[in-house]
C-alpha cells in the first residue's frame, strides 16, 4: 500500500496496512493481542476522553434532577446547552486546525479535496455551514432530548438502576460491551437507511458529504438523528448509571466528529493523535460498502467489507457490474 505518509492527487492519504478483522475476533483466541487491541487501538484516546468526561458531566455538568413530575425545560435547555458547547469546540477545534488553519497541510489527509464552498447540494452552498446547521438544530436537540428524559426516568426509579458503589464490576463490563454495542446498533439502523426509499428521503443528506469535515459527523436529517440516538431506549431495559447513559450521546455524538474529519492523524507539536476512521470514509466514497464499523464486523460477514486495497476496490467494481448486469436481464 505504500509508505505511512503516502499521498496521491487522486486519492490522498491511505494507511500502509490494509482493514483487517481486530484481533478479539481471530481463532485461536490471542488474549494478550485482544486486550493491547481494546486499550491502545480501540479505546485509547477517545474512548477513555468519552468515559471521563461522562463521569465530569454526571457529577458537575448535570443540573439537579426533580423526580416528581415530568422533566422542566429548563433542565432538558441546560442538556442541550452542555451538548451544543461541547459538539462545537470538539468540531469547532478540529476544523479550525485542519481546515480553516490548515495546520498540517494535506498530511494524513485522505481526500486531496478540501470541503465544499460553492455546492447547491448544501444549505447557503457551503458545506460546513449546512452541516454545522443540522448538527445543532437537529442533532444535538434530538440527542439532548433522549439524555434529559432517560435521566430523568433513571432518577424517578421508573427504568432500572445500576450503581457505581454496589454494582462495579457490572458497571465495567457493561462500559465496555456499551461501544460494541452501539457499533452493532449502528450497522442496523445504517442498512435500514440504506433502503432505496429512507435514503432518497432521509439518509441521502448525510451521503451528499462525499469529502467529510469534523462538522459532517452528525450532520444528518431529522429522522435519521431519530433512528441515530434510539441507542439511549437501552437503557430502559438495561440497568445502566447515569455516567454510562450520558456515555452514549458522548460516542454518538461527539464520537463522529473526530471519525468524520477527513485526517488519519492529527498532528499536535509533531504528535500523532488517532482521528478519522478510514473505514468509514471507504463508506461515504463508495456508498455500498462498510456500513459499520470494524469492531461490530457485520460488513465481513455480509461481503460488504472493502479494506482499503487496490483489490478489494476491484472486487467492489467487479460485484457492482454483476449486479448491474442481472438487474438488467431481469428488467429486459
Amino acid at each position: 500500500m505504500g509508505d505511512l505518509d503516502r499521498n496521491t492527487e487522486s486519492d490522498g492519504y491511505r494507511p500502509p496496512d490494509p482493514i483487517g478483522l481486530p484481533p478479539i475476533f481471530a481463532w485461536p483466541v490471542r488474549p494478550i493481542k485482544s486486550v493491547k487491541w481494546l486499550l491502545v487501538e480501540f479505546l485509547f484516546p477517545w474512548g477513555f476522553i468519552f468515559v471521563g468526561l461522562a463521569i465530569v458531566s454526571w457529577n458537575f455538568l448535570t443540573p439537579e434532577i426533580e423526580s416528581s413530575g415530568p422533566p422542566s425545560l429548563s433542565f432538558m435547555g441546560i442538556i442541550w446547552l452542555k451538548n451544543c458547547l461541547l459538539l462545537t469546540i470538539l468540531s469547532g477545534s478540529l476544523h479550525w486546525w485542519l481546515y480553516s488553519r490548515a495546520g498540517q497541510g494535506t498530511k494524513f489527509k485522505f481526500s486531496r479535496r478540501w470541503l465544499s464552498r460553492t455546492s447547491s447540494r448544501f444549505l447557503w452552498h457551503n458545506q460546513v455551514y449546512d452541516n454545522v446547521f443540522w448538527s445543532l438544530v437537529s442533532g444535538v436537540t434530538v440527542w439532548s432530548l433522549f439524555e434529559a428524559i432517560t435521566l430523568w426516568a433513571w432518577v424517578s426509579g421508573i427504568i432500572p438502576k445500576a450503581s457505581w458503589s454496589v454494582d462495579t464490576g457490572y458497571l465495567i463490563a457493561l462500559t465496555c460491551v456499551f461501544f460494541f454495542a452501539s457499533s452493532s446498533h449502528f450497522y442496523l439502523i445504517h442498512r435500514v437507511l440504506h433502503w432505496k426509499p429512507l435514503y432518497r428521503s432521509v439518509h441521502e443528506l448525510h451521503h451528499r458529504n462525499v469529502n467529510t469535515g469534523p462538522w459532517t459527523g452528525i450532520s444528518m436529517h431529522p429522522v435519521e438523528h431519530l433512528l441515530f440516538f434510539s441507542m439511549f431506549f437501552v437503557w430502559w431495559l438495561v440497568p445502566a448509571h447515569p455516567s454510562v447513559i450520558i456515555l452514549t450521546g458522548f460516542f454518538k455524538g461527539l464520537g463522529p466528529a473526530v471519525t468524520h474529519s477527513g485526517f488519519d492523524k492529527v498532528l499536535v507539536r509533531e504528535r500523532r493523535i488517532s482521528a478519522g476512521d478510514w473505514f468509514h470514509d471507504l463508506h461515504h466514497r463508495h456508498f455500498e460498502t462498510n456500513y459499520g464499523n470494524i469492531e461490530a464486523p457485520f460488513d465481513w460477514v455480509m461481503n460488504t467489507w472493502h479494506n482499503g486495497t487496490d483489490e478489494a476496490q476491484r472486487s467492489m467494481v467487479a460485484r457492482r457490474r454483476l449486479q448491474s448486469s442481472s438487474s438488467d436481464g431481469q428488467s429486459s
